[in-house]
């Protein structure tokens, strides 16, 4: 692709999409346009990206953001509800705002679109995130645009709000971290930089309607994972085993008296799931590096610059 095609990015102030940009912009990409209604997020991306346009709004309802779209030459469409105690802002966010920006991409006759799934769209878990991320894929495949769409396991990398962030600060602020079970629980971590990437190089390599499997290289159990987050930011937080069914207990006791939790009863379920998702040489079919587990653990936690950013949930 040309260095000055205009990139759309729906659900820019992610996780996702925070990195995304900076990898694009490491590659020469500056016409991009991102798009999010998360104030405080939104505030990180301006503050961090002066050189690019940036437009807070809700996907998930008509307005004048769709007009951003204009003469665009891809969509890389990143929005998604992660967390939350009920279904409506799953359907809001990963069923609704995509019919409207998937309208929008025909109005515009946009000839590309890069989707991000999730691998629990192939999983055993049944909850509101795993039931509506195959809704919304569905919806990919069946609107008639050229597309590709990748699934990615569990991310982790920087501007982390959930997931393997949120697990260590929360390890930084408590003298003992629970572990539900055993904590042997089969993990395919993958890191989000090398996600970036992948995401450009479908971009630039345009597939045709193809679905990709995009699984961490490396296979580590929950608590081996909680063991790397303890070396590489040198604390010395006790690791204790409490029994699942317990630890089940306490997440839906906190769940009473927070509107946002940070780690659910489903999440909860979904971690032990006995899911094994497939791997493909991604590194060879988008000629994209990865980079070894505890290392890119220790840019995540350790990097000078970015290390330092939390999103809200």
């Amino acid at each position: 692709m040309d260095r000055n095609s205009k990139i759309i990015i729906p659900g820019a102030a992610g996780l996702v999409g925070q990195n995304l940009i900076i990898q694009l912009k490491n590659r020469g990409y500056k016409n991009i346009v991102a798009l999010d209604k998360h104030p405080k997020n939104v505030k990180v991306l301006k503050e961090l990206h002066k050189d690019i346009k940036v437009v807070e709004a809700d996907l998930s309802i008509n307005g004048d953001w769709e007009k951003e779209f204009e003469n665009a030459d891809v969509v890389l469409m990143l929005q998604a509800q992660i967390g939350a105690p009920t279904i409506d802002p799953f359907i809001k966010n990963n069923i609704n705002s995509t019919q409207i920006i998937l309208d929008t991409i025909k109005r515009y006759n946009i000839p590309y679109l890069v989707h991000i799934s999730s691998s629990v769209v192939c999983s055993v878990a049944n909850d509101f995130y795993t039931n509506t991320k195959k809704e919304q894929e569905k919806l990919v495949v069946e609107s008639g645009i050229t597309h590709c769409i990748l699934r990615p396991t569990l991310m982790f990398g920087w501007f982390d709000r959930k997931h393997l962030g949120w697990l260590s600060r929360f390890m930084e602020k408590v003298p003992v971290f629970p572990i539900p079970g055993n904590g042997k629980y089969l993990r395919q971590p993958l890191y989000e930089k090398d996600f970036c990437n992948v995401i450009i190089s479908a971009m630039e390599k345009q597939p045709k309607n193809e679905i990709y499997n995009i699984t961490g290289r490396e296979e580590v159990y929950y608590i081996d994972i909680i063991r790397t987050i303890k070396k590489v930011k040198k604390l010395n937080t006790i690791i204790l085993k409490i029994p699942y069914d317990f630890f089940y207990f306490l997440m839906w006791f906190y769940g009473l008296f927070s509107k946002n939790p940070p780690f659910t009863t489903q999440q909860l379920e979904a971690l032990v799931a006995d899911d094994y998702f497939e791997l493909i040489p991604w590194w060879k079919i988008f000629e994209v590096e990865s980079t070894p587990f505890e290392k890119a653990m220790d840019e995540t936690f350790n990097d000078p610059t970015y290390s330092k950013y939390v999103l809200e949930f």
